[in-house]
């Protein structure tokens, strides 16, 4: 297996493990790729699990995302532009990007289970790293 596919596996299995958040899992999985200590990089991701800062809104999993891209040598636009790209992509994919709809908490439909998002979320990032990347400005 590739580590484009292996991470986007790894990333959901470290949600599934309950020792992750969805903003941890994935932005731990990319911590070598983006030159930081996976334990560094844990405490960076604790305060976005549940939507961002505990509030179901922009799913964890994308804000673990956008972590790894800021810390990937990108120049700020590009990050930017990156990260405006993957939360279309996930909002294409998925129907939503804010933690409350995909659960379903209002209407008690489920649009994407977590460890999925986080999956896609990795899936996304991984096209991203693949990209060749601006200098840092």
């Amino acid at each position: 297996m590739t580590p484009v596919e292996e991470r986007p596996r790894l990333a959901a299995e470290r949600k599934l493990s309950g020792k992750y958040n969805c903003a941890q899992a994935v932005a731990c999985t990319y911590a070598a790729a983006a030159g930081i200590d996976e334990d560094v990089m844990m405490r960076a991701a604790a305060a976005f699990g549940v939507g961002m800062g505990n509030m179901e809104g922009t799913c964890g999993a994308l804000v673990g995302a956008g972590l790894v891209l800021g810390m990937t040598g990108r120049d700020r636009p590009a990050c930017m532009r990156a990260m405006r790209q993957m939360m279309t992509e996930f909002n294409e994919m998925n129907g939503a990007t804010q933690c409350r709809l995909l659960k379903g908490l209002d209407t008690g439909h489920v649009l994407r289970e977590c460890h999925d998002c986080v999956a896609d979320a990795a899936r996304l990032l991984e096209r991203h790293l693949d990209a060749p990347m601006a200098s840092a400005q």
